[in-house]
């Protein structure tokens, strides 16, 4: 999936696979992670939603170039077969998509490596960037037809 936050003036999206669906306090929410050290990461700061895009096999080119390359420094749109269209002047998606979540974010956290129970996980964290968890209420989703 992509994670993409910002308008269509000024946006950034990256690949991400951490994620998951379910509900909390009485909404249906969508959980997804971000580096502070990705460039999307200031676009989540910055922006009251985000959209989680889904795609076919067909487009895993996109989103490997997506997922390797940053925004700070490539035109990923320019790069890839992507066509971003924006929501009510509040999310950006993607053409192609065959699943897109509109969130409103509800709640934010940065996980707690004192917290983690597996010390296995310390692992996967050696530059010490902990992901932020974004909790957003899903208030739209778009599926192809």
């Amino acid at each position: 999936m992509l994670v993409t936050a910002g308008d269509l003036q000024k946006f950034n999206t990256m690949t991400a696979s951490w994620g998951t669906l379910g509900e909390l306090w009485k909404k249906k929410v969508a959980i997804c992670f971000v580096r502070p050290t990705r460039h999307t990461y200031k676009f989540m700061e910055t922006t009251d939603t985000f959209t989680l895009t889904f795609f076919d096999e067909k487009h895993r080119e996109a989103l490997d170039f997506c997922g390797s390359h940053s925004g700070r420094d490539t035109d990923k749109i320019a790069k890839t077969d992507l066509t971003p269209i924006e929501w009510e002047k509040q999310a950006v998606y993607f053409q192609q998509a065959r699943l897109v979540l509109i969130c409103k974010k509800l709640y934010m956290q940065d996980l707690n490596p004192a917290l983690f129970l597996d010390p296995v996980i310390h692992d996967a964290y050696p530059k010490k960037d902990y992901h932020r968890m974004y909790v957003g209420e899903i208030i739209r989703c778009l599926a192809a037809t």
